[in-house]
């Protein structure tokens, strides 16, 4: 493909293929992502492609084993830059001799190659080097659409013509040099083009070498080596100082620092024990350490991650399907111009004629330059989702991207979001004559049970007291309430003040309780047992749960973006205000059910507010559904994850400013890429059309912007985040 109108010409074949549900061209990355009914549907996609007069072959990656995607054809783009740049060379041999008597008149040396030297030199740069662009012609033909190829095509076929037929005429005033100028002029810009978009594609590039060709397994008590495909889940592997771990797994054995730097963005190594979570690509530093390997090819974090890039970057943003339909029209108007700009250096201009008519309609065919457009939003929405990677911000599409540009309220969770999420119990008192060890035993018999971050630390607690509980049946989990379960023939609950109240617990009980519980254990969670109507209170335990290193940093940083911060939880007020008051949070609202998150996060959006919600719990679920953008801790659930548009490689609350950083940089790349490409052309073709620009500069100018947009979008791949530094706040 060679500019957007190609690009839409494949997306247009791909949709009209019956059975193709939705599929998307990126002109950057060459590569067509398509949703099909069927599977088996796939070749029949591939054929359209083909008969649009492209070529295509299936994506087949450890990312995507089997997705309905179509690349173009030429797996190994970079014998194939190799080749255009040979190309390129031999179009700069034959072009120079031609060019430089031109050079030349500027010092007042006036020689110019006889004309049938110049027309053996322009031939073979017209109809060998050049036909790259007489296929791409045709192909628009058959397509019936304009693309660069068909303006390159004509407006240098013009020029060799004219040559051509003045040279039989007998005339020395010949225009050999224009035709071939120009098509090595655009040939040299699409090399250079080709170059800067491999560096656009860089982090993935990256990614994808993370992964080792082989795994060292132990079987049958000895250490082989297998590829990576036959390692299977639940297999031992055995990673040494400085290899990578082959896949994502559990240390069984050993101790060791491991840098997870390209996949998390942390630059410190991670120490690694018995019972750690490892990363496969991450590199182990020290220590020989014996994993259990829970995930292999495409359900590894590596490969999620790559997905998660690929789709983001195959996206296109509303602005793109803007500046498509502008392409779709601007050959068809260039060529109007261009026969326009004919007519009126043959009929009305003073002084015109056939020749310079026709050199003058040769420029603005020249000048004009789609690909510019064309490449303007998904140079820089690869390179800024790439950067992102490369920083543990993991984009999930590119609505998301351009969305976050315009964040200007970020409603964070508080627990395991803003604090640690590993609460320790800091206090338990029963109520009443309930013993203490009556009361924590039911308690933890019930905690048992649940997966909450609470429970677990209930169990250590009453472990730490040497307490046994009995077992749990019928167990029941409230959403934002708490959980319960029958306890020696009794029902026991354990969660939130507001649940008990529903429960028709006291209000009495509850702040007599309360008025025991010290300040530094600001989380509660109340215990009461009975049925429905005749509940009684048992107790209530308070916990402690330690603020993120990096979660006052993360706050001062959206300040200073102007973008306010609000916490939404499910905790108490006390401990919710405490935690705000920190972190310097004006806006709390605590105590609510996960339908009150999610209806507080549209009530922001009614305002007018484009808002972001950060989470990473299953009660966190509805409100990042909610969201205009969500974003999601990588240690969080599965469930938070895959309902956020942003996962956070780390658990780190800074990266929301971040994200929203880059976020700004990209659109405002993609901006000024769009401004100057519609500039280009708006200024461009009036100059050409006024015979103020030759075709050979017109030739340059249409090779330089194309090279130009690549390369501004490629700055934003030395995006580095200029935040501050995260400091210890204490609760």
């Amino acid at each position: 493909m060679s500019c957007a109108s190609c690009s839409s010409a494949v997306e247009k074949a791909l949709l009209a293929t019956p059975g193709v549900i939705s599929a998307t061209v990126n002109l950057a990355t060459e590569k067509a992502r398509v949703q099909l009914a069927k599977p088996d549907l796939l070749q029949n996609a591939i054929a359209a492609v083909q008969k649009a007069g492209y070529d295509a072959e299936p994506i087949e990656t450890a990312s995507q084993p089997s997705s309905a995607g179509a690349s173009r054809a030429g797996s190994h783009p970079t014998k194939q830059n190799d080749h255009e740049g040979t190309m390129v060379l031999w179009g700069a041999l034959l072009t120079l001799p031609l060019v430089l008597p031109m050079a030349g008149m500027l010092f007042g040396k006036h020689y110019m190659l006889p004309g049938w030297i110049q027309l053996l030199l322009a031939s073979p740069v017209q109809f060998w080097l050049g036909a790259r662009f007489y296929r791409g012609a045709l192909k628009a033909i058959q397509n019936r659409t304009g693309n660069m190829d068909l303006l390159v095509a004509i407006g240098t076929s013009a020029a060799f013509g004219l040559s051509a037929y003045m040279l039989g005429e007998g005339n020395q005033h010949l225009y050999f040099e224009a035709s071939a100028a120009v098509i090595t002029l655009v040939m040299l810009g699409k090399w250079l083009e080709a170059r800067a978009k491999r560096q656009t594609t860089a982090a993935i590039a990256a990614l994808q070498a993370l992964r080792p060709d082989t795994a060292t397994v132990i079987q049958n008590g000895q250490e082989k080596v297998l590829p990576i495909a036959s390692v299977a889940v639940g297999m031992q592997v055995v990673v040494k100082p400085g290899e990578r771990i082959p896949l994502d797994g559990r240390v069984l054995e050993g101790e060791g620092h491991v840098d997870e730097a390209l996949i998390t963005g942390e630059s410190q190594a991670v120490e690694k024990s018995p019972g750690s979570l490892v990363t496969g690509g991450a590199v182990n530093l020290d220590g020989r350490l014996l994993i259990e390997v829970s995930a292999v090819g495409a359900e590894t974090t590596l490969a999620k991650i790559i997905r998660l890039v690929e789709d983001a970057q195959a996206a296109k943003p509303d602005i793109q399907k803007l500046v498509d339909k502008v392409s779709a029209v601007f050959v068809p108007v260039v060529l109007v111009i261009a026969v326009l700009t004919l007519l009126y250096w043959v009929f009305l201009a003073e002084g015109g004629n056939l020749e310079l008519a026709i050199v003058n309609a040769v420029a603005v065919l020249v000048i004009a330059c789609p690909c510019a457009l064309g490449l303007a939003t998904p140079t820089a929405i690869m390179a800024g989702t790439g950067v992102a990677a490369r920083h543990g911000i993991l984009i999930k599409d590119a609505q998301a991207l351009e969305l976050a540009h315009r964040i200007n309220t970020v409603v964070f969770d508080k627990t395991g979001t803003l604090t640690e999420g590993k609460p320790s119990v800091g206090a338990a008192v029963p109520f009443n004559s309930n013993s203490l060890h009556s009361f924590l035993a039911k308690a933890a018999a019930v905690e048992a049970g649940s997966a909450h971050p609470l429970a677990a630390a209930v169990l250590a607690y009453a472990q730490g007291q040497g307490v046994q509980w009995p077992g749990v049946s019928q167990l029941q989990d409230q959403p934002g309430r708490g959980v319960s379960g029958m306890v020696d023939g009794t029902r026991v609950y354990v969660g939130t003040a507001r649940w008990m109240r529903e429960l028709g617990v006291p209000e009495s009980a509850l702040s007599t309780v309360n008025q025991s519980l010290p300040d530094n254990a600001p989380t509660h969670a109340w215990v009461a047992e009975g049925q429905q109507g005749e509940v009684s209170l048992l107790g209530a335990l308070g916990f402690g749960d330690a603020l993120k290193a990096g979660a006052f940093a993360a706050v001062q940083n959206l300040t200073n973006l102007q973008v306010n911060s609000v916490l939404l939880t499910g905790d108490s007020r006390a401990s919710a205000q405490r935690v705000a008051q920190a972190l310097g949070i004006s806006e709390v609202q605590a105590e609510q059910l996960p339908h009150n998150k999610s209806e507080a996060v549209a009530h922001y959006r009614q305002q007018g507010q484009v808002v972001a919600m950060v989470g990473d719990g299953i009660n966190d679920a509805p409100a990042l559904a909610a969201a205009d953008v969500s974003f999601a801790m990588s240690s969080g659930t599965e469930v938070a994850m895959h309902a956020a548009d942003i996962t956070l490689m780390r658990p780190d609350p800074a990266l929301v400013a971040q994200t929203i950083d880059i976020s700004r940089r990209t659109y405002n790349k993609i901006k000024q890429n769009l401004f100057w490409a519609f500039v280009y052309n708006a200024v461009g073709i009036p100059l050409a059309a006024m015979g103020l620009l030759n075709p050979v500069v017109a030739g340059a100018a249409m090779a330089l912007s194309s090279v130009s947009v690549v390369s501004n979008a490629l700055l934003l791949t030395r995006w580095k985040p200029k935040l501050l530094k995260p400091e210890t706040v204490e609760l």
